[in-house]
Formats: structure tokens, C-alpha cells, sequence
């Protein structure tokens, strides 16, 4: 059986690896397709279908939308989206912007704190690294506070200052999980809740399903077997298909973050029906 994860990360938000990397990975894991979705940018995505005619793999044009519902980051993943929509585009521009100002005010909440952490030290390693319109997120901040000597890993990086509930953490205002799902939709694109394990927000899926949400990341790096099990039943419930990711991000300090590409993996014909429930531009 042919299989896909449809959730990595690249250089073009938080991921550490160029994009053709990621499709490497993922002909090197025995996989017939992977999705990019990279944070509220579609920066990686011409590299990466290029790799993918190279290394004989489908790649899934994708995205992964910051939105706020309750108070709780929450995010939706978008698949076969029209990454040439220009409304899309200044869409995507805008909540780079709240992004961008997430990472100022979380730098200055650990300035307060006591530790000499700024823009600079975050975008320090990233000049290279970066173009016009990837992103910069939570990781980076983490990233500085280890070279700094502030934590010892990423993981307690998080735990003790970027995490929700943690020493440093904000959350600016941001779209809500239906209008993130209703711009998907418009740009052409299938719109799936990522990670609903992570959010203890069950009520969302039966709202957003509503207003045209196609699936449930129900297999996922951070899920327990029976969130597995529970949100496969969920999908099923709401008429949603069920999708796979492992979230990879890369490697840091030799730890991969969150897992390794192909350790979430789903039957490969969830991409044709991915692209068969898209939304059409309007």
C-alpha cells in the first residue's frame, strides 16, 4: 500500500530543512506524497514540487493556518490550495504581520523577565536562511534562549517560557478557525483541523464542519492511541475524512521536533480525495 504524511514544516517557517529536503525524506521513508504546510506561508512550496518531479514523489501543495478560538491557538491545514490567489497571498501577508508582533511582545515579556533576549539574537542565525515571506515563530525564540545559555533544549525552552501557560507566553489577537477554513475554501483548497488533540476543543469539529472543513488530523505525532482512535470515530461522526501527519520541523541539537517524516502516515488515496472535496476561488 502506498502511504503520505500530510504535515511537514521547512526553512520557510520553523522547519530547519529546505524544502527539497523534506521531499527527500519522504521518497527516502518509502512515501508516495507529502504535504507542505508550512506557518501561514506557501514560501516553500515551488522548491519542494520541484523535488518532487526529481525524486518521484507527489507533493501536496498545503499551508497551516494560525487562528484563536476560546482563547487557544488552534490550527487548520490546508491542502491543494492556489498558491498564486492573490487575495490568498495578502491574506497569508497579514498574519505574518501578527506573527511578527507575537514574536516582538514574547521578546519583551522575557526581557522583563531578566534575560537579555532580543529580535537580533532571534533572527541571528536565520539571515541566510531566509526570504520574503517565510516566517519566523516560537522556535526561533527557543532556538536563541539555547545558544544563550538561558535552557538547555528546545523542549525546555517551551516548557519553561514559549508554551501556553509558560513564563513568556502571548496571543495577540488572531482570525477564528472558521475564517481560516472559509479562506482555504476560496483559494481553492481542502481545509482539515490540525492536531485536535492538542486542544481538548471537541466542539469545534461539528462548527467548522459547518462552514465546509473536509477532515481531522486524527493521526498525529502528539496523539495518544486512543486520541487516534477517538477523533478516526469523530471524523467518521461529522462525514470527515481522516488525515496523517508527523508535524516534522527538522532537527535541533540532534533531536528531531516532533517526529521524523513518515511516522504519521495515511493511505495515499486520502490526496486524490483531498483534492476531490476542495473549495473553489470565488
Amino acid at each position: 500500500m502506498a502511504f503520505a504524511d500530510l504535515h511537514t514544516h521547512t526553512l520557510a517557517s520553523d522547519g530547519t530543512r529546505p524544502p527539497a529536503d523534506n521531499v527527500r525524506l519522504a521518497a527516502e521513508a518509502g512515501l508516495a506524497a507529502v504535504a507542505i504546510t508550512d506557518h501561514d506561508t506557501v514560501g516553500g512550496l515551488r522548491e519542494a514540487m520541484e523535488a518532487g518531479l526529481k525524486y518521484g514523489i507527489a507533493v501536496v501543495p498545503g499551508v497551516e493556518i494560525s487562528t484563536v478560538h476560546a482563547g487557544q491557538d488552534i490550527h487548520v491545514l490546508g491542502y491543494w490550495i492556489d498558491d498564486t490567489d492573490p487575495r490568498f497571498l495578502s491574506r497569508l501577508a497579514e498574519l505574518r504581520e501578527v506573527r511578527n508582533r507575537r514574536n516582538e511582545m514574547i521578546v519583551n515579556k522575557l526581557q522583563e523577565l531578566g534575560l537579555s533576549v532580543s529580535m537580533d539574537d532571534v533572527l541571528e542565525s536565520l539571515r541566510t536562511s531566509k526570504k520574503a515571506g517565510d516566517t519566523v515563530g516560537r522556535p526561533h525564540i527557543g532556538d536563541a534562549l539555547v545558544r544563550k545559555g538561558y535552557v538547555n533544549s528546545m523542549a525546555e525552552a517551551f516548557d519553561r517560557y514559549l508554551a501556553k501557560g509558560a513564563a513568556a507566553y502571548v496571543n495577540p489577537p488572531r482570525i477564528t478557525p472558521q475564517q481560516a477554513v472559509e479562506w482555504i475554501l476560496e483559494a481553492g483548497g481542502a481545509p482539515v483541523l490540525a492536531h485536535p488533540g492538542l486542544y481538548g476543543q471537541d466542539e469545534l469539529i461539528p462548527l467548522l464542519a459547518e462552514v465546509g472543513l473536509v477532515g481531522v488530523e486524527a493521526f498525529h505525532s502528539d496523539h495518544t492511541p486512543e486520541q487516534e482512535a477517538h477523533y478516526e470515530a469523530l471524523a467518521a461522526e461529522h462525514g470527515l475524512l481522516v488525515t496523517a501527519g508527523s508535524d516534522y520541523h527538522g532537527e535541533r541539537g540532534g533531536v528531531v521536533f516532533h517526529a521524523p517524516i513518515g511516522a504519521r502516515r495515511v493511505a495515499a488515496d486520502i490526496v486524490d480525495r483531498l483534492f476531490e472535496r476542495r473549495g473553489m476561488r470565488s
